[in-house]
């Protein structure tokens, strides 16, 4: 009787070897499968910060155009009030002239920028047009210089309070009573009180109160006239 015997030591330990490179290779495979579904979390997370952002850029490009627009808006309300003020009072101050004032609205790197143009119809087709200063005389420019303070005044919120001192002296006779008439009017309606020092007695008439400065002895009194 013959007996065969077998020795599995070397096969054993090579199946042990296997066994433990498939289970490296299967926590290898877990961890790259762990570190995929974190990436595809990442990933996620990354497309919704875009998207995010996208939505909020587009957001943001139509509050532009909103800030834009009301500017725009703001603007041509100021300048129509503006112009309506301008030539109402040049009319109300020289009514035998058509003087009217008009404006030129320029945007320039994101900054608006208004010109204010006076113009005067001659007739027969003939109109002059330009800044006051250059165009016309001192007493349109001082028209315009005084109601455009008028106006900065009340839409900063400021005391209405115009201190004018000796600030028509470039005025023709014929249109001093009318200037004062004007100034009252502009109080009235715009509640706004004037100070104003003057020589003039056609202004001094068209106040609601007026003094008059005496000097005596080096010492200045008030007295009032009205």
């Amino acid at each position: 009787m013959v007996t065969w015997q077998f020795s599995l030591g070397p096969a054993n330990w090579v199946l042990d070897r296997v066994a433990v490179s498939i289970d490296n290779l299967r926590a290898l495979v877990n961890r790259a499968q762990g570190r995929r579904e974190a990436l595809a979390s990442k990933l996620r997370q990354t497309e919704t910060a875009i998207s995010d952002l996208e939505d909020e850029s587009s957001l943001l490009v139509l509050v532009g155009e909103l800030l834009r627009k009301l500017i725009d808006q703001e603007v041509t309300v100021s300048v129509e009030a503006v112009e309506k003020l301008q030539t109402e009072g040049l009319q109300a101050v020289f009514p035998d002239q058509k003087i009217s004032v008009k404006s030129n609205v320029d945007v320039s790197r994101g900054k608006v920028s208004v010109d204010l143009i006076t113009s005067q119809d001659h007739g027969d087709g003939i109109v002059i047009e330009g800044s006051s200063n250059d165009s016309f005389g001192g007493a349109v420019t001082t028209v315009q210089s005084i109601l455009l303070r008028i106006l900065i005044t009340l839409r900063r919120g400021l005391r209405p309070v115009l201190l004018l001192d000796e600030t028509l002296p470039a005025f023709d006779s014929n249109y001093v009573a009318n200037m004062a008439q004007f100034l009252s009017l502009v109080c009235k309606r715009m509640g706004v009180d004037i100070l104003l020092v003057t020589h003039n007695p056609a202004l001094v008439e068209a106040a609601d109160h007026a003094y008059r400065i005496n000097r005596r002895k080096g010492v200045a009194s008030f007295e009032a006239t009205r």
